[in-house]
């Protein structure tokens, strides 16, 4: 797959604190946030309420279910806050000028296929490898992580090891100018 022209992260939020958040990623946590905060203090209280009143809580079977919808909507509000958090931390200060990171465009040569290739490295919501949009944390992502130009990363796949070399680095900083 060779992906021309460049990418950039879409929305990228520059707030004055120099931190940086994917607009749509930010509201898409934020609207399941809401929609799970009204279920378990609105929608599930009254479920609770109507099966209480059906009586013997053992074999009550609209009970059970309530109760563990309760425990999952709870431990996803849990994922998704921690999630809100860990992106509101990204700091571009701390991104590295002349190194792969979060929000770099990369191309490399990947001598195995005998082709070039362009990543963007996003956030884990944003991963689309069709439209060569990799996550920080995939395997492809991880090893490309703190190269520079020059540079080859030995990535270990599904597939197999590949050796990527850095042709082009474009980061956050440049795209930012």
């Amino acid at each position: 797959m060779n992906f021309g022209g460049g990418h950039s992260i879409p929305n990228l939020i520059l707030r004055h604190d120099k931190s940086a958040m994917p607009e749509h990623i930010r509201k898409r946590l934020e609207e399941e946030i809401q929609q799970l905060e009204h279920e378990l203090n609105h929608e599930l209280p009254k479920e609770l309420k109507k099966a209480v009143a059906m009586g013997d809580l053992s074999e009550n079977a609209e009970y059970h279910m309530a109760k563990q919808r309760q425990e999952f909507v709870r431990a996803r509000l849990g994922q998704l806050k921690k999630r809100m958090a860990e992106l509101s931390m990204v700091n571009l200060a701390n991104i590295p000028k002349d190194r792969v990171a979060f929000g770099a465009t990369v191309v490399v040569y990947d001598g195995a296929k005998d082709e070039k290739i362009e990543y963007t490295l996003v956030t884990s919501e944003e991963s689309d490898v069709s439209k060569g949009l990799i996550s920080t944390s995939s395997p492809i992502g991880r090893g490309l992580m703190g190269k520079k130009v020059g540079d080859t990363a030995t990535v270990v796949t599904p597939t197999g090891k590949r050796e990527l070399e850095i042709l082009k680095l474009t980061t956050v900083h440049d795209e930012a100018v």
